[in-house]
Protein backbone atom coordinates (compact mmCIF):
# COMPACT_ATOMS: atom_id res chain seq x y z
CA UNK A 1 0.00 0.00 0.00
CA UNK A 2 1.24 3.39 -0.80
CA UNK A 3 2.42 5.24 2.58
CA UNK A 4 3.31 8.29 0.99
CA UNK A 5 6.21 10.17 -1.49
CA UNK A 6 9.30 9.50 -0.28
CA UNK A 7 11.20 11.84 -2.94
CA UNK A 8 11.76 13.53 -5.94
CA UNK A 9 14.90 13.00 -7.92
CA UNK A 10 16.60 15.83 -9.98
CA UNK A 11 20.08 15.50 -12.21
CA UNK A 12 22.87 17.53 -12.27
CA UNK A 13 26.56 17.37 -13.32
CA UNK A 14 29.45 17.18 -11.07
CA UNK A 15 29.81 21.33 -11.63
CA UNK A 16 26.91 21.96 -10.39
CA UNK A 17 26.36 19.82 -7.10
CA UNK A 18 27.99 22.77 -5.20
CA UNK A 19 25.14 25.12 -6.39
CA UNK A 20 22.45 22.81 -5.15
CA UNK A 21 23.76 22.08 -1.55
CA UNK A 22 24.30 26.12 -1.53
CA UNK A 23 21.17 26.53 -2.00
CA UNK A 24 19.39 23.96 -0.61
CA UNK A 25 21.61 23.41 2.54
CA UNK A 26 22.70 27.16 3.18
CA UNK A 27 19.80 29.26 1.89
CA UNK A 28 16.83 26.72 3.00
CA UNK A 29 18.23 25.64 5.65
CA UNK A 30 17.60 21.83 4.43
CA UNK A 31 20.06 18.91 5.96
CA UNK A 32 21.70 16.22 3.81
CA UNK A 33 21.14 12.60 4.94
CA UNK A 34 22.96 10.83 2.78
CA UNK A 35 25.67 11.33 0.63
CA UNK A 36 27.58 8.95 -1.95
CA UNK A 37 29.92 9.32 -5.06
CA UNK A 38 27.17 10.10 -7.53
CA UNK A 39 24.91 11.94 -5.81
CA UNK A 40 22.70 13.50 -2.36
CA UNK A 41 19.92 12.95 -0.43
CA UNK A 42 18.08 16.07 1.23
CA UNK A 43 15.66 15.95 4.30
CA UNK A 44 12.55 18.37 3.89
CA UNK A 45 11.16 17.28 7.12
CA UNK A 46 8.56 14.80 5.46
CA UNK A 47 10.49 13.45 2.31
CA UNK A 48 13.59 13.31 0.67
CA UNK A 49 15.09 15.80 -2.43
CA UNK A 50 17.37 13.02 -4.10
CA UNK A 51 20.20 14.37 -6.35
CA UNK A 52 22.41 11.94 -8.69
CA UNK A 53 25.69 13.52 -11.05
CA UNK A 54 25.79 10.78 -12.67
CA UNK A 55 24.37 12.05 -15.57
CA UNK A 56 25.57 14.54 -18.28
CA UNK A 57 23.38 17.22 -16.38
CA UNK A 58 21.46 18.20 -19.48
CA UNK A 59 17.77 19.76 -18.12
CA UNK A 60 14.44 19.30 -19.67
CA UNK A 61 11.38 20.93 -18.28
CA UNK A 62 8.85 16.30 -18.36
CA UNK A 63 5.74 16.26 -16.42
CA UNK A 64 6.33 17.23 -13.95
CA UNK A 65 5.49 21.24 -12.99
CA UNK A 66 7.00 21.99 -9.73
CA UNK A 67 7.47 20.35 -6.41
CA UNK A 68 5.93 22.36 -3.28
CA UNK A 69 8.24 22.78 -0.15
CA UNK A 70 5.62 23.18 2.78
CA UNK A 71 6.88 26.06 5.06
CA UNK A 72 5.06 28.34 7.96
CA UNK A 73 6.44 31.59 6.29
CA UNK A 74 6.28 31.80 2.64
CA UNK A 75 7.51 35.80 3.05
CA UNK A 76 10.61 35.06 4.74
CA UNK A 77 11.83 31.87 2.74
CA UNK A 78 10.95 34.28 -0.72
CA UNK A 79 13.02 36.93 0.88
CA UNK A 80 16.10 34.52 1.99
CA UNK A 81 16.15 32.96 -1.93
CA UNK A 82 15.47 36.88 -3.37
CA UNK A 83 18.85 37.51 -1.27
CA UNK A 84 20.79 34.80 -2.44
CA UNK A 85 20.14 35.76 -5.66
CA UNK A 86 17.20 33.47 -6.93
CA UNK A 87 14.85 34.51 -9.19
CA UNK A 88 10.66 34.56 -7.78
CA UNK A 89 9.02 34.22 -10.52
CA UNK A 90 5.80 34.51 -8.73
CA UNK A 91 6.15 36.66 -5.18
CA UNK A 92 4.25 35.95 -2.05
CA UNK A 93 0.61 35.56 -2.26
CA UNK A 94 -2.88 34.29 -0.91
CA UNK A 95 -5.05 32.40 -3.43
CA UNK A 96 -8.25 30.49 -1.86
CA UNK A 97 -8.47 27.65 -4.32
CA UNK A 98 -11.85 27.01 -5.21
CA UNK A 99 -12.42 23.06 -4.11
CA UNK A 100 -15.30 22.09 -2.15
CA UNK A 101 -14.24 22.92 0.66
CA UNK A 102 -12.45 26.25 -0.55
CA UNK A 103 -8.57 25.83 0.33
CA UNK A 104 -6.83 29.14 1.73
CA UNK A 105 -3.11 29.20 0.78
CA UNK A 106 0.12 31.21 1.04
CA UNK A 107 2.76 30.68 -1.52
CA UNK A 108 5.79 31.65 -3.64
CA UNK A 109 7.54 30.29 -6.50
CA UNK A 110 10.99 30.36 -7.82
CA UNK A 111 13.35 28.71 -10.31
CA UNK A 112 16.05 26.77 -7.99
CA UNK A 113 19.54 26.32 -9.09
CA UNK A 114 19.14 23.64 -11.99
CA UNK A 115 16.20 25.08 -13.17
CA UNK A 116 13.80 23.59 -11.40
CA UNK A 117 10.12 24.87 -10.05
CA UNK A 118 9.53 25.26 -6.41
CA UNK A 119 6.70 26.38 -4.73
CA UNK A 120 6.95 27.78 -1.34
CA UNK A 121 3.37 26.50 0.50
CA UNK A 122 1.11 27.14 3.47
CA UNK A 123 -1.89 26.33 4.31
CA UNK A 124 -3.96 29.14 5.70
Amino acid sequence: MIKGIHHVSMKCNIEEINKVKEFYISVLGLKIVREWPDGIMIDTGNGYIEIFTNVDGNHCLGSIRHFALLTDDVDSIAEKVKNAGYELFVEPNDKVIQSVPEYPIRMAFCFGPLGEQIEFFCER
